[in-house]
């Protein structure tokens, strides 16, 4: 449920909570009839979690888990004692359980509270899009009335117009606040027009009138990826109050898509302080993606640090962090669960072949020793020595796991026909590599229809041109799709480029004088709408702009798909709607994306089918387009063709798969991966600086030949046959936790 606790909460709180201090009372707080099951999880609710396939066997007695409970702390609080967590987390299998949870506890709080006065923190950006529209949606059809409450909302920009487009105090009455029934006279946002010399005694007065009304009751809350808590630095003072701050480089390279570039994102903030945020009397951090987990593990399980504002909330006797799978990751119990359960014998793992992986390739890079290499006393001394105990020998578990990492390997990602059959080959429909080695009848191949689809126009080619270049090179009927037009990520300067190159192709190819002024006339067009978008940065693109930079991005996607050997007339353009709002804020997944999708996939009908699984994308789109093309599968299972199809999910842009998931693995040679990069740089938009490049600085090629060529020494550190690079694959089932 999303407002209980274990019940043997406050015990374990005196871990690490000093004995002096007492939490305040919240009747939110106060365990429930059901929380028994927290206790341990049973082999449906691990089933249904996907990446987490721990099952701990405890003795206490515990009830059924509630049908269809998304909710993943009962898996994490089955390692009972785990000191290493030095704050409470609740984790989910997917992200909207996880905003889901965070508005229903919103809400009781709410309804406690009522008649008397409830005070919330709020926090602004398309992080909390999700919570404040399920909290409209039960204001709408359960009755949850928030005339009782009073809003302080943490930060706005400064200088910044309240109606501008980018502004926290808009971006909260859109959402929120024009949705619901909580008097205005109730609503305070920090003011992104208050006179910078006033703004001391402006800061002071907001302080006073938190305080005024009793204080936070509950205040929401997010870290960045760099450890930032709202605008408050990771060096930020404990003891920090409302003010005017200077916002460092890496928070504004992480809002650049939200302003059109990162020169036009403001360089200060009136932000709440870490002093003003830990006096609440409970703190609810909402952290998902892949990209958290690593700030979550020290905020989580390292020490307080001054230098990290985010590990201040170990101080703070009520906070909660609420967490998806991929941000929880890199928390112990998840990362390498058998290091709590080493010395209890009253808990046990499950050691699936999923997890069994996990710990082997764990213990592998931990020793760098290559898998077939590890022996009986490196189990032990490990804290592995339980799997000698159930396997036998560390060379019966060395060889298993080997075996699956090898058998990923293949040179062939659309399947091979066997030598005798045209059927394909294997359980997972590709050969390994020592099929490979058989002299097969290049006629015996068998040619699939593949559908590869890619979120932004270069994509494909970034997370995966390796194996699409392969599979064209294989004879496979391969299509690119394109789902969105990727328009806002082209500098206007380039827009203008190619707009001179329209006026002077058609005077130089004699087109009419007519011809010729109307490409005049949209070139000045366009050059006066940038320039009213320099001087304001609240301006959006025009239609004409967001066409131009769409034909661009179009005309770069069809020359890479056609350089890797995909027929143009095989190369789809979605242009899907969800995505055309001229804004990085994106409109949510609707019927009509999904239909869209599905006439393709009728139309098709492919054999396989590859879609992005790398849902780090800061700005949502990845998710979004793959909750779309999800869906559409979803809908079409039941088909004839598609009892054959095989679905596929890459990474490469944002991040890569762990080792101990990949199903398939395919190599390329240091020429193959000299051609993907040539077909990553046919989108020279994004080439040398991309607008949206989020917190790294190297150029997406550079990312992506790291990653592979990481991949590939990993794959040879632990004893495999070294390659140049490797692109990885997972194949999806519905209980992945991803959308």
């Amino acid at each position: 449920s999303g407002t209980t606790r274990h019940p043997s909460w406050n015990k374990r709180k005196k871990v690490y909570t000093p004995a002096s201090r007492t939490p305040p009372h919240n009747p939110l707080c106060e365990p429930s009839a059901n929380t028994e099951a927290m206790s341990a999880t049973t082999d449906s609710s691990s089933s249904a979690a996907g990446t987490t396939e721990v099952e701990a066997q405890a003795p206490a007695k515990r009830a059924a888990a509630p049908a269809g409970d998304a909710d993943l702390t009962e898996i994490k609080l089955a390692l009972e004692y785990k000191v290493r967590e030095k704050l409470p987390t609740r984790v989910f299998s997917a992200v909207d359980h996880v905003a889901v949870a965070i508005a229903r506890e919103i809400a009781t709080l709410v309804r406690i509270k009522a008649p008397k006065t409830c005070v919330l923190g709020l926090s602004s950006g398309s992080t909390f899009t999700k919570i404040y529209e399920e909290l409209v949606s039960m204001h709408k059809n359960e009755g949850l009335s928030f005339k009782n409450v009073v809003a302080f909302t943490l930060d706005e920009f400064y200088p910044m117009q309240a109606s501008s487009l980018q502004s926290c105090n808009r971006f909260m009455s859109e959402i929120f606040f024009d949705h619901v029934d909580i008097p205005r006279e109730n609503v305070f946002i920090p003011s992104g027009t208050a006179a910078a010399s006033g703004m001391d005694a402006y800061c002071k007065r907001f302080e006073e009138l938190i305080q005024r009304y009793g204080g936070v009751d509950l205040q929401l809350l997010s870290v960045s990826g760099g450890g930032h808590v709202g605008f408050n630095d990771p060096s930020a003072s404990i003891k920090s109050r409302t003010r005017l701050i200077y916002l460092d480089q890496k928070l504004r390279q992480s809002l650049a898509a939200d302003f059109f570039g990162q020169n036009n994102v403001p360089t200060q903030a009136v932000t709440m302080g870490m002093g003003t945020i830990l006096r609440a009397k409970r703190i609810i951090v909402y952290t998902v993606s892949e990209s958290k987990a690593r700030i979550v593990a020290k905020t989580v399980e390292g020490p307080v640090d001054e230098t990290l504002a985010c590990s201040y909330l170990q101080n703070h006797s009520n906070t909660v962090l609420y967490l998806d799978t991929a941000a929880a990751a890199e928390l112990t119990c998840f990362k390498c669960p058998w290091v709590l359960t080493a010395n209890n014998t009253l808990l046990q793992l499950t050691y699936t072949p999923h997890m069994l992986a996990k710990a082997v390739i764990w213990l592998a890079l931990r020793l760098k020793k290559p898998i077939l290499k590890l022996d009986d006393d490196d189990y032990r001394e490990n804290m592995l020595s339980h799997l000698i105990d159930m396997r036998g020998s560390a060379h019966a578990i060395n060889v298993e796991v080997y075996r699956r990492l090898h058998e990923s390997l293949t040179g062939w990602p659309g399947g091979k026909a066997s030598p005798t059959t045209a059927s394909f080959t294997g359980p997972m429909q590709h050969p390994t590599l020592k099929n490979e080695m058989t002299n097969y009848d290049p006629s015996a191949v068998a040619h699939r229809r593949v559908l590869v689809f890619s979120p932004h126009p270069d994509d494909d080619v970034i997370s995966m041109g390796g194996t699409l270049i392969r599979l064209c090179d294989q004879g496979h009927e391969v299509h690119t799709v394109y789902q969105t037009s990727g328009n806002i990520a082209v500098w206007d300067d380039d827009a203008l480029r190619f707009a001179n190159f329209v006026v002077d192709y058609c005077k130089a190819f004699h087109s009419s004088p007519e011809h010729v002024a109307k490409t005049e006339a949209m070139k000045a067009a366009l050059e006066q709408h940038i320039s009213y978008k320099n001087a304001d940065n609240g301006w959006m693109d025009s239609p004409e702009l967001l066409q131009v930079k769409a034909l661009i991005r179009r005309n770069e996607a069809l020359s890479a798909s056609v350089f890797c050997g995909v027929l143009s007339q095989n190369v789809h353009f979605l242009n899907l709607p969800f995505y055309q709002t001229g804004a990085v804020k994106k409109n949510p997944i609707t019927e009509e994306d999904v239909r869209i999708v599905q006439e393709l996939l009728e139309q098709v009908k492919p054999q396989q089918i590859y879609c992005a699984g790398d849902l780090s994308d800061p700005h949502g789109t990845h998710r979004m387009c793959t909750t779309a093309v999800i869906t559409a599968i979803e809908r079409l299972k039941d088909s004839d063709w598609f009892k054959d199809c095989q679905i596929w999910l890459y990474r490469g842009a944002w991040q890569e798969w762990e080792l101990d998931r990949i199903e398939m693995a395919v190599p390329m040679s240091p020429q193959e991966l000299f051609r993907k990069r040539l077909a990553v740089f046919k989108h020279q938009s994004q080439k040398d600086l991309p607008p949206f490049p989020g917190n790294d600085k190297r150029e997406f090629w550079q990312r992506a030949e790291d990653r592979n060529r990481e991949t590939a020494r990993l794959f040879n550190s632990l004893g495999l046959p070294e390659y140049e690079a490797i692109e990885t694959f997972v194949t999806y089932n519905p209980a992945m936790p991803i959308l």
